[in-house]
């Protein structure tokens, strides 16, 4: 019974080997898949980037920075 599992998986992996290496045509993924988007572009050269200033930034997490303390209060319970 292993025996014909292991002969089994066997030919499974050299089926999918051939389908990846295009034997029975070209994979659907092997194109663009939205090539409509590049077309729709306006001026993507115009895109500019500008940092934050601090005023704006502060709940901006940091990058290997230390985690911000929550802002909560706590108050003891009343029984």
């Amino acid at each position: 019974m292993l025996r014909w599992l292991i002969a089994l998986l066997i030919l499974a992996n050299l089926l999918m080997f051939a389908v990846m290496r295009g034997t029975f045509g070209p994979l659907p993924a092997a194109s663009a898949r939205e090539p409509h988007h590049l077309t729709q572009q306006v001026r993507p050269e115009a895109l500019t980037t500008r940092s934050i200033p601090p005023e704006e930034a502060f709940d901006q997490p940091r990058v290997g920075g230390p985690a911000p303390a929550a802002n909560v209060r706590t108050a003891p319970l009343g029984q």
